[in-house]
């Protein structure tokens, strides 16, 4: 029997390739030029973060009959025109909550207590200065954390978060049931930006998300908290959040996805020195990336549910 093609046009980890090389003709596509040559002969196609898969991708993939996503958003797949042609949309949601949850945890810390290493040994004197100067003006236990979105990830943030600071608060669309906010509290989006000392970002890049946050929002906020996005780079206005960041300058800004991605050099947060950016690396851990391409089983169990 002919073994099903899958494309695999970014990077997974290698136990589940390996896995699916058992069981299908894997082919490697890490370039558009690849891709597009590819797609063709393609039944399955995995993808993560900046593969998009529109209605013009699906018209040259004639044979596909399922996409997957090693990851949890689906804001770069369109499932409309994938539901019209009848190609299956498989996803991880519970695979990188923990990773991006640690994340914003430790993102909020080295905001709040930034860590200073010595890299070589000190007099008394200058010992004692520098432990002056290491003297925060806050801790996270005396502190309101506010969560914008309360989806699978949210509630991790916020799981996290209810441990260790004061409040922790939440506003989403949807309403959930006391059991599922592990102890945080729902209030407006008004209450939620201007109660924050921390606020983190869970909602995903609809496109009534689209600058969500942008100069209006930011000016309700505390001029010294700090704002977390690991979600999605479009959320966040970076012209008004640098311009709010310039003028705040004891505010602080953790971003870790951006618009475009990656970011060049006229990025206007780049320079901001109360703004910390990172490479999209809130799901960087191992365990989260093999969970993730563990995709992989669903792709098949797809392909062979669909085998004509």
């Amino acid at each position: 029997m002919t073994r099903p093609r899958v494309v695999i046009a970014e990077p997974l980890a290698s136990e589940p390739v390996a896995w699916l090389r058992e069981r299908a003709e894997v082919i490697d596509a890490p370039d558009p030029e690849s891709l597009e040559r590819e797609l063709p002969a393609a039944e399955g196609l995995v993808v993560r973060t900046y593969t998009k898969v529109t209605g013009e991708t699906l018209a040259r993939a004639p044979r596909l009959r399922v996409v997957g996503r090693a990851g949890v958003g689906l804001d770069n797949i369109d499932l409309d025109a994938c539901r019209e042609r009848g190609v299956e949309v498989v996803s991880t949601p519970d695979a990188n909550t923990t990773a991006v949850a640690e994340y914003v945890l430790s993102a909020a810390l080295a905001a709040l207590r930034p860590l200073k290493p010595l890299d070589r040994a000190v007099a008394r004197e200058e010992g004692e200065r520098l432990r002056r100067e290491a003297v925060t003006p806050k801790q996270l236990a005396d502190l309101t954390v506010g969560v914008l979105g309360l989806g699978k990830t949210g509630r991790g943030v916020a799981a996290r978060f209810r441990c260790l600071a004061r409040r922790v608060i939440y506003f989403d669309v949807e309403e959930f049931a006391e059991a599922e906010r592990h102890g945080a509290e729902p209030v407006t989006f008004d209450e939620l930006l201007e109660s924050s000392d921390v606020l983190t970002l869970h909602v995903d890049a609809r496109a009534e998300n689209h600058g969500l946050i942008g100069a209006a929002q930011l000016a309700k906020m505390k001029p010294d908290a700090v704002l977390v996005n690991a979600a999605r780079g479009v959320i966040v206005d970076e012209g008004a959040l640098a311009a709010h960041l310039g003028r705040h300058p004891h505010a602080r800004a953790v971003i870790d996805v951006f618009e475009p991605e990656p970011f060049t050099e006229d990025c206007a947060l780049l320079r901001r020195p109360n703004a910390l950016l990172t490479p999209h690396i809130a799901a960087a851990t191992a365990t989260a990336k093999l969970a993730m391409s563990w995709v992989v089983r669903d792709v098949m169990d797809a392909l062979e549910r669909t085998r004509g």
